[in-house]
């Protein structure tokens, strides 16, 4: 890949995961979903359909990349633990208790934010410098400033599920890169979520979850279905060839779309001071942040 091809994918992606949020808010509604087991119910509905399409879509056009599986069978289930059950029964959960898609787009970067900041646990070439803890101040005011009420700062249930959400995205990729050094990013992507759709669909029909399908409204369902597929698969492809920090980086263009989205679809009001207040102090966390490049190693 070229310098500007893996930031145009990366660009892409976040416009599309940006849709899910008010999409996915949109299919609780129609769907009647409420519980929890109803939300983890729905998860895996998305996940399992997404998985079986990718594997099948892998099978016929690479048949051969599932010959590097086996060897990485592990770092691929990982994937699909912290992205796929974890990550959205987190998301799920708490965009259900948060109730603004918005919000939840921008509670989710934090994760993003201490990997940056922190990227040298992970990355021995990548030391602390005071342009990363600054950067990591910056964003835990914009924490604070999204959850300001008042005269006071107010983290709820779904706030903190988000925020875990956030580090279950950061700790999939980290685990995804590993399995992507022997394994195609399509092949990868439909294992992992197949896997990870499954369980959700399990547990979630083992607490009594259910959906209520109609015809009608199928389109929903298939939106998210697609978005999901392209995104996923685009994304894998760029964290394969490209650095995570960079990529975390992008990653905050991710709200935005959220917001305009949420805007559109559900009439949310997105003109609020500390919604503008927190995502200039997270996004300028990431850039200072980032402002010296380092070279990786993993």
């Amino acid at each position: 890949m070229n310098k500007k091809k893996p930031i145009i994918i990366a660009f892409v992606v976040m416009l599309l995961w940006g849709l899910l949020f008010p999409l996915v808010k949109l299919g609780f509604s129609a769907y009647d979903v409420s519980s929890t087991g109803d939300i983890l119910f729905f998860a895996g509905v998305r996940f399992t359909v997404c998985g079986a399409v990718i594997c099948l879509f892998s099978l016929i056009t690479n048949r051969a990349s599932y010959k590097a599986v086996p060897t990485s069978v592990g770092y691929i289930l990982l994937s699909g633990l912290f992205a796929i059950i974890l990550h959205y029964a987190f998301t799920y959960l708490g965009l259900d208790l948060t109730g603004s898609s918005s919000k939840t787009a921008i509670l989710k970067q934090i994760g993003a934010l201490i990997y940056v900041c922190f990227s040298f646990v992970f990355f021995k070439s990548d030391k602390p410098t005071v342009a990363k803890i600054l950067g990591a101040l910056l964003g835990f005011a914009g924490v604070c400033a999204i959850n300001f009420d008042g005269n006071r700062v107010e983290f709820g249930v779904g706030d903190w599920l988000i925020i875990a959400a956030s580090f279950c995205t950061v700790a999939s990729n980290i685990v995804s890169k590993k399995a992507l050094a022997k394994v195609s990013p399509v092949t990868m992507t439909g294992v992992s979520q197949l896997f990870g759709g499954l369980v959700l669909l399990v547990v979630g029909r083992a607490l009594g979850g259910s959906m209520t399908f109609a015809l009608n409204t199928s389109y929903i369902m298939v939106s998210i279905c697609i978005a999901s597929i392209v995104s996923y698969c685009l994304w894998f492809t760029v964290v394969k060839y490209g650095a995570l920090s960079n990529l975390f980086i992008i990653k905050f263009a991710e709200p935005a779309f959220a917001c305009v989205f949420g805007w559109l679809i559900h009439g949310e009001d997105i003109l609020k001071v500390q919604y503008l207040l927190a995502f200039l102090l997270i996004s300028a966390g990431i850039f200072i942040a980032n402002k010296v490049k380092k070279t990786e190693k993993p």
